[in-house]
């Protein structure tokens, strides 16, 4: 699968090299490829580290990767319940926002 940058980062590694090869060699070319866990479970690690942070941006764009490794709706509404008593009321509202373009697409 391909990791494409979003938003800001795209410029980002056009101003910061090292961080883009790094990004592109260590994260992506070998932890992310690592055999102990499924894509679609680092993808829903990723998201509670990132809820946790309130990374509301990161987390649209990893849901969306999510959905499309296999992740379910009703998945990504128990992140969001789990997230909020481990990591906070505020990081689990932040996973719920992150969540409702997904959420109210199904709803049509």
């Amino acid at each position: 699968m391909t990791y494409t940058a979003t938003g800001d980062s795209v410029r980002i590694y056009e101003h910061v090299p090292q961080l883009a090869r790094i990004r592109k060699d260590v994260l992506l070319g070998d932890v992310w490829k690592q055999p102990e866990m499924a894509f679609r479970d680092r993808v829903l690690v990723t998201l509670g580290v990132l809820a946790a942070g309130g990374k509301v941006e990161e987390m649209k764009a990893w849901m969306a990767r999510g959905v499309e490794a296999g992740i379910t709706l009703d998945e990504l509404r128990g992140l969001v319940m789990q997230v909020t008593f481990y990591a906070g009321w505020p990081a689990g509202l932040a996973a719920g926002k992150a969540a409702l373009d997904l959420f109210e697409a199904e709803a049509k």
